[in-house]
């Protein structure tokens, strides 16, 4: 079953976006996607239906501020406990509001139609997004994290039904448990079938007469949860790792919904990273790039050692092989790259000095390395 998307991402807003902006986006959309615009176009025609049940509880003061709250779970019916009219301030219904499936109009005036949604058959709870933070060398070899997520589970009081303990819930009469009510209505262009929440049980399809004190009725309760997440060696800053059923509970005994994490990598001291690869910028002296020398260098695997040929330039890459960041959907590590800065040495000694004006003769450099003197 696929997953109900955001109300407010399917209306093209950001969380929290002012009642002028959901109506003025609700009108743009669905003029851009009505059926009259688009006839035999069922991608419309589902994009439009998507349209008017975001706008449908976004519109609504109470509706939204569930919506806010718990997300799906707080305005879908089929995660309410109690009577009709929500008495226990629950994650209600729709409140009645009139639901056309131009399906079904269709039809009952050509003929055939589509048969209504069991909306008491379960459901897959929401996913729940959350962040972890590691360091580099944590993304590098991969490592298990603790994270805290707020979520949605089933009441522990009543396993998620909703009833107090040692009762149960009523069918409801006037729906027969489907939780919709259907009428018919004639027009010029035909007859018209338009579905609508049952009023006796605001869409539950049950009635709870004796609700659980716990949850109200509700059957679900917010909790905070510590989870184990297993981060995976070369992961990198920004990936998302799905953690399955840890998300919000799933309605009707549907799986719960999955967790997704995504990782944030702390920027490392001296390691740079470039996909597999690790980049290190090293100083080494003017003697060790001109003469040659044997030096640590350091590695996410700790320092090695490496011997700089003489006569080394500024700027010269070196690689060391098999020392980067393992591959995340493979097998074998990427390599380390080293550039070579060198350092001109300051705060020079009188006898240093003298020897590198010595060498810059014995190279024919002009003055032998000594500055010229103005003239005064």
């Amino acid at each position: 079953m696929a997953e109900k998307r955001d109300y407010y991402e399917s209306l093209g807003l950001n969380k929290g976006a002012s009642d002028s902006e959901i109506k003025k986006a609700f009108r743009q959309l669905a003029k851009k996607f009505h059926p009259d615009v688009n006839p035999g176009n069922k991608r419309a025609e589902e994009r439009f239906k998507e349209l008017n049940e975001a706008y449908e509880v976004l519109s609504d003061a109470d509706k939204k501020s569930r919506y806010d709250q718990f997300g799906h779970a707080g305005v879908d019916p089929n995660f309410g406990g109690g009577g009709g009219g929500d008495p226990f301030g629950g994650f209600g219904g729709f409140g009645g509001g009139v639901d056309f499936d131009l399906g079904d109009i269709l039809g009952s005036i050509f003929g055939g139609g589509r048969t209504e949604k069991n909306r008491n058959a379960p459901k897959k709870g929401e996913r729940v997004r959350t962040e972890v933070t590691i360091t580099f060398e944590e993304a590098a070899f991969g490592c298990e994290k603790e994270v805290n997520v707020m979520r949605i589970e089933a009441c522990d009081g009543c396993n998620g039904s909703g009833c107090k303990a040692g009762t149960t819930a009523e069918k409801c009469d006037n729906c027969n448990g489907s939780g919709s009510v259907t009428s018919q209505q004639r027009t010029p262009f035909g007859v018209m079938q338009s579905t609508t929440d049952c009023p006796k049980c605001a869409g539950r399809g049950k009635i709870i007469h004796q609700p659980c004190e716990k949850c109200r009725g509700l059957g679900l309760v917010r909790r905070t949860r510590m989870i184990k997440v297993n981060i995976p060696a070369g992961i990198d800053n920004g990936q998302t790792i799905s953690v399955r059923a840890q998300g919000n509970a799933g309605a009707n005994g549907g799986e719960a919904g999955d967790l997704f994490v995504t990782v944030v990598v702390m920027d490392h001291e001296f390691f740079e990273r470039e996909g597999n690869a690790v980049i290190l910028q090293m100083p080494i002296t003017f003697v060790q790039a001109a003469l040659g020398a044997e030096v640590e260098v350091p590695t996410i695997d700790g320092k090695v050692k490496y011997s700089i040929p003489e006569g080394t330039q500024t700027g010269t890459v070196f690689r060391l092989k098999g020392k980067g960041i393992t591959n995340l959907r493979g097998s074998g590590r990427g390599d380390q790259y080293i550039t070579v800065k060198i350092v001109t040495p300051t705060g020079l000694s009188k006898e240093q000095k003298e020897i590198l004006s010595q060498f810059a003769e014995v190279s024919g450099e002009p003055d032998g390395g000594k500055k010229k003197r103005r003239k005064k």
